[in-house]
């Protein structure tokens, strides 16, 4: 068994893999290049990213009078509740989507693992401690440090921070997964991970004007006394993140846009459950300073544009003894699935990408057609939806005695996001609410599904199946983290991709009220170029 002290690197590890990259450097050089071209003619947009955080917590924390912050923003700005996430509902897959505008059909980061064909192997961005040490160390680090932003991340495909350079405008990322922007940064890797993860000590990135990575990419050293040490997970938390937000507001530093990424209500949730909300009261307190390091909570509302969203809503798992784990592996029986630090070869013949409540299921055999490995899956009682991609079709089948409902893009009938589709046989299966005659439709328990389906089944090369859990259940491989008793995500449906959005400051209104709808809405904002649509 692992000691104590190997278990906590370990877990710094991992979230060093989670959340990118690091880049040490001179003292404040970020700081000398936020000065804009704006010129003070727009509002500076704050964005605060808060994991797994959920409209339900909000609601019941200002019921019981506990979230000042979050009432006084609510009650003086917007308030939605039903902002659709990206799907899967893991967050490189979201934040791709926040900061590029598009689904990962067109942004190409599926999940937080997956298989890539080109280089025949198993992508794994950090989902657990035994997956990273089976998987290995090295192509773990290797994708999360270089990989992601460097290459999966569409480099056709412009993130928010590299349009506002292009319009001379400044931005930054405080411990944001996804940064890739037009400015150099130096990423320099620690003596302790160089060896067993055999990478180089320093990895030169592209980023926005100011970023910082937890302690591993602090512009901040030797200014402002920062929680980074291995007890504070090197940075990755949400006290850094705010005290360094605080610092560019009270030293008139702050750029154009800045991402504030806070992870810790995550980490709770996942051990306690989405009805816990101690982590939520701690945020907003956390929330409450940094509105004050403008002056008081109304002076940050007239400075500047503040922003709360959630990026994925969480499904209460079943306890151990009601039997909420699925075990994907064993349901294949005797075929050759591939286990976590194997090289694929020509006798593999399924590979299991595991996203907690949603995985990818890939077969390798031509013989087996993805309609036959459905069918393996299909009598798992608490296997939700399995969708498959036929060319132009995409397909999908709940429950063993459903006929497969199939759809396609550029059909006669508008969904409310002006999409439009061609849909076959039961459209029930996925809650949907045809109007013939208006040759509409809507969603219900699967928000924005078809469009979000879509997006996951053309996200990546590859034979596939898209498989989700029924609310209380959870996939997994071999050597998958569980959360037996806690909260988990990855899903398409309501309660997982639901998330609230509070804006402050403006007025304006986003278009539409999903995810990938926030990039052009906040160009709308900080730009004199309309982008919404």
């Amino acid at each position: 068994m692992l000691n104590k002290g190997i278990r906590i690197l370990v877990a710094i590890l991992i979230l060093v893999a989670i959340s990118g990259c690091h880049h040490p450097k001179p003292v404040e050089q970020d700081l000398m290049h936020l000065k804009s071209d704006n010129n003070g003619k727009k509002k500076k947009v704050i964005l605060l990213l808060i994991d797994s955080l959920m409209a339900q917590s909000i609601d019941e924390g200002i019921r019981q009078q506990e979230l000042p912050a979050f009432q006084f923003l609510i009650e003086h700005g917007q308030y939605y509740k039903d902002l659709v996430s990206s799907f899967p509902t893991m967050s490189v897959t979201i934040d791709s989507s926040l900061l590029t505008g598009k689904y990962p059909d067109v942004h190409h980061v599926p999940g937080l693992t997956w298989y890539s064909a080109d280089d025949k192997k198993l992508i794994n961005y950090g989902t657990g401690p035994m997956e990273v040490l089976r998987h290995g160390l090295h192509p773990v680090l290797t994708d999360a440090l270089i990989h992601l932003n460097g290459s999966h991340l569409n480099g056709k495909l412009p993130t928010i921070y590299e349009d506002l350079a292009r319009h001379g405008l400044k931005s930054g990322s405080i411990n944001g997964l996804i940064y890739r922007g037009t400015f150099d940064h130096l990423l320099t890797i620690p003596a302790y991970m160089q060896g067993p993860a055999s990478l180089a000590r320093e990895i030169q990135v592209k980023g926005p004007d100011f970023l910082t990575l937890g302690a591993l990419s602090n512009p901040l050293a030797g200014v402002k006394n920062l929680p980074e040490s291995l007890m504070d997970k090197m940075g990755f938390n949400n006290d850094y993140a705010i005290e360094t937000a605080k610092y560019l507001i009270e030293t008139n530093n702050l750029p154009d846009f800045l991402l504030v990424y806070l992870p810790d209500l995550d980490q709770q949730l996942h051990k306690k459950g989405p009805a816990e909300l101690k982590g939520v009261k701690v945020t907003d307190q956390q929330l409450q300073s940094l509105l004050q390091s403008f002056g008081s909570p109304e002076k940050a509302l007239n400075d500047a544009i503040i922003m709360v969203v959630g990026d994925s809503g969480m499904t209460p798992i079943l306890p151990a003894d009601q039997n909420p784990i699925i075990d994907l592996s064993a349901l294949f029986g005797d075929a050759r699935v591939l286990r976590p630090g194997e090289a694929v070869t020509k006798e593999t013949e399924i590979i299991l990408a595991v996203n907690e409540t949603m995985a990818y299921v890939y077969s390798l055999k031509a013989a087996r057609s993805l309609r036959d490995t459905a069918n393996v899956l299909i009598n798992e009682p608490r296997i939700d939806l399995i969708a498959w991609k036929e060319k132009e079709w995409m397909y999908v089948i709940q429950g063993p005695n459903a006929k497969p409902f199939r759809f396609k893009a550029n059909g006669n009938l508008t969904d409310p996001y002006q999409q439009s589709w061609e849909i076959e046989q039961e459209q029930e299966m996925l809650d949907i609410n045809l109007n013939a005659a208006a040759r509409s439709l809507n969603y219900g328990e699967y928000p924005d599904v078809l469009q979000r389906l879509s997006g996951a089944l053309n996200s990546h090369k590859g034979n596939y199946l898209v498989v989700t859990a029924k609310p209380g259940y959870e996939l997994v491989d071999r050597s998958s983290p569980t959360h037996k008793g806690g909260g988990g995500h990855g899903s398409i449906r309501k309660k997982e991709s639901l998330v609230p959005l509070i804006i402050g400051g403006t007025d304006q209104k986003p278009q539409h009220l999903r995810m990938i709808d926030l990039k052009p809405y906040l160009l709308d904002l900080l730009t004199d170029i309309p982008q919404s649509k």
